[in-house]
């Protein structure tokens, strides 16, 4: 079969276009669909199902990337200049700010124009508010995060790029995945977001790897432009913000982390805030609670299940990129040891049976009673901290310093690196 070029334009070319992998209106009808919708406006007392308006253009975000940083790649990384002269003037306008960058390329300013003016609809308040929830779930997010998106690895939109980058799979998958964690640590620690901190640059400067990301894959006759529109779409990258808030503050209250819906919305705005930065930009992203519900039910429910086995060996490296090393030190091998079984735990817990048994996955027992016998702990500890005033300042410290230690553990000496031209220019 022949897959369809890929436009230079893509947004105008995608204009009013939806992937024919997104199978929404297929399934929406569906009887499993229809009383799962039934269920929940029982128990909450709205619609989850969204309107026909907020699903297209949802669809119509899949063709749809970041236009702004493209630009700069093209006129200054790919073009006259080249990547090392591309590079120093990114981390100097993000460290001393665009005014320090002598004869600063257009597209280079307008991106930094987007970049440090907050849009209309930024609170600071309910951005730190929304960091410190995140903090609050502490490792716990860390293993749902990747425990959800495992589920999701099932779409070709999603598992493709991942495994076309190579990055993902087999022996890289633990180098990628504390990648992502580091970056989830620097953005949601206090001050993370601020002019020229540390999570602040990590935001800028993956948003230009998957600039390069995206332009290796496009490249790729394998590429279904058709069927999954552009990699790193806004309609999968909206998604992948969804992750870290309405999804976790849901789902961790199965293991005793108790997370009010104001919370959640406090969360919606702070992973909002990093999808901008990111260049993830949309006008229909979630305010609320509901509107937040709504675009995970259109997601789950447009799935098409056809990422065949690019999927299936990304979910199957997951946890085997936590076993120890043979050749460790026995102190880091029996934390190994521990913190492998933790997350075979954690993951049998959390991803659907189904979904498990499919796989080629660890045994669960016994260690999924790890998750259901510290929840009555936990519960307990966030119940005192909800009631007791000073605990909740003394819970973020606590849980600011356990994941620093979770990661250090893990990377050991190594740090995380977002280097676009090397990795993805070749």
């Amino acid at each position: 079969m022949t897959r369809e070029k890929v436009p230079a334009a893509m947004e105008v070319a995608a204009a009013g276009r939806i992937p024919t992998e997104f199978r929404y209106w297929e399934r929406r009808d569906d009887p499993s669909v229809q009383r799962a919708r039934r269920i929940w406006r029982a128990f909450f007392r709205f619609d989850p199902q969204p309107s026909d308006a907020l699903v297209r253009e949802f669809g119509e975000a899949y063709y749809h990337a970041d236009p702004v940083a493209e630009a700069f790649v093209d006129e200054v990384y790919l073009g006259e200049l080249g990547p090392a002269a591309g590079r120093a003037m990114l981390d100097r306008a993000l460290a001393h700010g665009i005014e320090s960058v002598p004869d600063a390329p257009a597209t280079l300013v307008r991106l930094f124009e987007e970049f440090e003016t907050p849009p209309e609809w930024f609170d600071p308040e309910l951005v730190a508010a929304g960091a410190k929830v995140f903090r609050r779930w502490g490792t716990s997010v860390f293993s749902f995060a990747t425990t959800s998106t495992l589920e999701m690895y099932s779409e070709s939109s999603i598992a493709k790029p991942l495994s076309y980058a190579g990055g993902y799979a087999g022996d890289k998958a633990h180098k990628r995945q504390l990648e992502t964690v580091r970056f989830w640590i620097d953005v949601s620690d206090p001050g993370g977001l601020d002019p020229g901190a540390r999570g602040r640059q990590t935001a800028m400067r993956v948003r230009i790897m998957h600039v390069f990301i995206r332009r290796k894959l496009m490249q790729r006759p394998e590429w279904d432009y058709a069927a999954w529109g552009v990699p790193i779409s806004v309609g999968d990258a909206t998604l992948t913000l969804m992750g870290g808030s309405v999804v976790p503050g849901l789902a961790l209250w199965s293991v005793g982390h108790q997370t009010t819906i104001t919370e959640i919305e406090a969360t919606l705005h702070f992973w909002r805030y990093v999808g901008h930065l990111l260049g993830v930009q949309p006008a229909w992203y979630p305010r609320d609670f509901r509107e937040s519900v709504q675009l995970m039910f259109a997601a789950f429910v447009k799935r098409a299940f056809t990422a065949g086995a690019d999927g299936e060996e990304l979910v199957e490296s997951y946890l085997p990129a936590f076993e120890p090393k043979p050749d460790s030190p026995w102190p880091r091998r029996i934390r190994d040891e521990f913190n492998y079984r933790v997350q075979i735990g954690y993951t049998g817990f959390w991803l659907p049976p189904g979904t498990y048994a499919r796989h080629r996955m660890p045994h669960r027992f016994p260690w999924i009673l790890h998750p259901i016998a510290q929840a009555p702990i936990l519960f307990g500890a966030e119940t005192l901290r909800r009631i007791i005033p000073g605990l909740d300042t003394i819970a973020d410290r606590v849980q600011r310093h356990r994941r620093e230690r979770w990661y250090r553990n893990e990377v050991g000496d190594r740090a995380a690196e977002f280097h676009p031209v090397e990795e993805f220019r070749r």
